[in-house]
């Protein structure tokens, strides 16, 4: 079934595995329906644990030909489902959107309840979230949830929950993220969803990051790190909450911070939706460190800027310009801080960011007083 396909499908590893002794069988025998499915396995694997999106990309090219050669409805699935997650992640965001959508429909002209909450739910995340298209990614995921919900599959109530969960924090609904991505942790931990589980660990160690408990955000980083590292996948992620936890260190005012690795971590990530995460992070962590790595923390600030700009990441880089507002202001630069502030709000009233608007203008207010 498509459910058990999916589930599968997060223990890339092991999928490649168990395929790679039958593909040449399947190729002698001319199984077309099962070569798809196997060529798309591979680029999971690739995409995932290596990170090699050109190989990823040319083994779904020849799964998404015989797919549709076969008229496989399962196939088609899978093939779609997995490009529009490769494409994504390098920021070909149209491109992903046309083959999520490709997925969704199948699963629309199935009419699987459960399918399409999945396939809303990975359009909002996959596309909208990483794009910083907030109101297309909450009110999408609140569809995909309530169908999760009707249709009472543990499967997508997990993913439903996980992804809802995600596009709250993009929106600034922190306390909804929290309630959401601790119910979609839960249920991806009764059905041992392990790579999904990271994720929700990852979300939602950013949301008790930005509330400063730094106690909490530690402990969910520390969890979604130990959840990759044992699958061993997602390499650039797993190095993301490396460095993430570096940042809490610093916030608890501990000073053994090895930054060099920390900026190997941050030139060795291979995902391209992440370099802004990556370097606003770091120069989260030279900002706070001590008063001397203040203009290194300004040049890895417009690193962050350049490639959220350039990536077409949008919340990130409102992120981005509310923390070079921070930065300015702890310089005595009063009019460089309103203006990178002024900048942030204007990115977040375009992308829906609601909570992340409100937070930036109290801050702009705060330092309107202080002038």
């Amino acid at each position: 079934t498509l459910g058990l396909y999916y589930n599968q499908m997060q223990y890339f590893v092991e999928a490649k595995e168990a395929v790679d002794p039958v593909l040449e069988l399947a190729l002698e025998r001319d199984y077309k329906r099962r070569v798809s499915q196997i060529y798309t396995i591979m680029a999971a694997y690739y995409h995932w644990v290596k990170e090699d999106f050109p190989e990823a990309l040319t083994y779904l090219g020849k799964a998404i030909k015989i797919a549709e050669e076969t008229g496989d409805p399962l196939s088609i699935w899978a093939a779609n489902h997995w490009i529009g997650h490769t494409l994504a992640d390098n920021c070909e965001f149209e491109e992903a959107l046309a083959h999520i959508e490709r997925s969704l429909q199948i699963n629309i002209a199935a009419k699987a309840l459960w399918g399409i909450a999945i396939m809303k739910n990975c359009i909002a995340d996959t596309v909208y979230n990483k794009w910083g298209k907030a109101d297309m990614a909450y009110q999408v995921s609140s569809e995909g949830l309530q169908l999760a919900e009707e249709s009472g599959d543990i499967l997508s109530k997990a993913d439903a929950y996980l992804n809802h969960g995600s596009a709250c924090w993009v929106k600034g609904f922190l306390d909804e993220a929290e309630e959401c991505l601790l119910k979609g942790l839960d249920l991806c931990n009764r059905i041992n969803l392990a790579a999904m589980s990271a994720r929700a660990s990852q979300f939602l160690g950013e949301i008790y990051f930005a509330r400063a408990e730094y106690q909490k955000a530690q402990e969910y980083y520390g969890k979604a790190l130990s959840v990759l590292e044992r699958l061993g996948v997602m390499p650039s992620g797993a190095s993301y909450c490396r460095v993430a936890l570096a940042r809490v260190k610093v916030m608890n005012k501990e000073k053994d911070i090895d930054l060099e690795s920390l900026y190997v971590y941050a030139n060795e990530n291979k995902l391209k939706y992440a370099q802004g995460p990556f370097s606003i992070c770091i120069a989260e962590i030279l900002l706070n460190i001590d008063d001397r790595h203040m203009p290194e923390a300004e040049d890895w600030v417009k690193k962050a800027i350049e490639a959220d700009t350039r990536n077409r990441t949008m919340m990130y880089l409102g992120l981005d310009y509310a923390l070079y507002a921070e930065l300015l202001k702890r310089k005595g630069d009063l009019v460089g801080a309103k203006e990178k502030l002024d900048r942030a709000i204007e990115i977040y009233r375009e992308c829906g960011a609601d909570g992340w608007l409100k937070k930036a203008q109290e801050d702009l207010a705060e330092l309107q007083k202080t002038r």
